[in-house]
This record gives structure tokens, sequence and C-alpha cells, in this order.
């Protein structure tokens, strides 16, 4: 019998499959999540896709939401693909339609360069955005969008923590709780001030 398969994956546990599965209209047979995967994990080391695998069968057309969710980058989408192929299982790009022999093959190919390629983009926009904000915090001690540091604000003054636990010999439960921060907190404050 043949199955209409999804398969979702988001970046962190934070975001939702729900805009994926909305846009892909639902009623499949199986659905395979990967929640908390990073996009730069090769399709078949994904739990979720990796059952997928297993579990496809001839006759079968996997659905997904975009190209990039069937591999890390290019060869690895094409070589999922592929793989998919190769089974007689149709894979299903929302937007594209079904994939299926050697054009499909090609279409894959293009489509998978170019998402590598937008996803370069962004890293290269990050990156350089990072290097203007330490280039500004060196100059001004500001960020250039106004930050007093690159990271998370501290969620105490460091040195006020490590000087309370040390006076009161306090464990680092008792520390977090007095200054209603987290125990990685003050792991963190303890382990910088030995390193500096």
């Amino acid at each position: 019998m043949t199955h209409r398969i999804a398969y979702y994956r988001v970046s962190t546990h934070d975001q939702s499959i729900d805009a994926q599965r909305e846009a892909l209209g639902g009623s499949f047979q199986e659905e395979f999540i990967d929640e908390g995967i990073s996009g730069g994990t090769l399709a078949a080391d994904r739990p979720g896709f990796s059952k997928l695998l297993a579990h496809a069968r001839k006759g079968d057309a996997v659905h997904v939401y975009s190209i990039d969710r069937l591999g890390r980058d290019a060869l690895d989408v094409q070589a999922t693909v592929k793989h998919l192929l190769d089974k007689g299982v149709t894979v299903d790009v929302r937007g594209l339609g079904p994939i299926s022999g050697d054009a499909g093959k090609i279409i894959v190919a293009v489509l998978a360069q170019m998402a590598e390629i937008e996803r370069n983009r962004i890293r290269e926009r990050c990156d350089a955005g990072r290097a203007a904000a330490r280039a500004s915090l060196a100059a001004t001690g500001k960020t250039h969008r106004g930050k007093a540091s690159l990271g998370r604000p501290m969620a105490a003054d460091a040195s006020e923590v490590i000087s309370w636990r040390k006076e009161r010999k306090a464990s680092i439960r008792q520390t977090a709780e007095h200054f209603g921060i987290s125990p990685t907190s003050v792991k963190r404050y303890c382990a910088d001030a030995l390193a500096a």
C-alpha cells in the first residue's frame, strides 16, 4: 500500500513544525520529525529522517516543506533524493511538486545548489554583522546596535556573585538561589574568573 509520508525539521526546540504541516496540507499516513536538529547535520544522521529512510517503500511519496530539508548541503540533498528515487519513492517538494526520474534529479541538483548559496550568503551577512559589532565595541564600548556586549547581558554582576559566594563559602545552588540566576550562570562566572 502506498503511503503519503511527511518529513518536518526545525533547528531548535522553540520552533514549531505547525507552519510546515499546514503548508503541506496534512492528511499523511506517516510523519517523521526532527526537532532541535541543525540543517548542518547530514540527512541520514538525523534520527527522524533516518527512520523515514528505513521506513519508506516503493510507491510511497515523501513530502517536504523545502528542498533544504533533504540534506546538509547540495551534495547531501542530491544523494538523499537519489537514494529515495532508487528505492522507488517519489519526493514531493512544496511548490515544486513530485520529483522522479533523471529530469527530477537535475532539478533537485540546481535547487539544492541555490539553497546552499543562500545559506552561505546568510552566514556571510551574520559574520559581517558580528565583525561590525566587535569593531564598534572595541572603538566605542557599544556594539553597532548600541548594546554593551556581544552576547546576552549578564544576569548579575559577576564580581559580586563571586565575592558573595567566596565570603560565605556557599554552594553553586545557594549562590544561584540568592541572586535569582541559574546555577549555569554561577559556574560560568566562576570559570571566567579563574581563566582571567
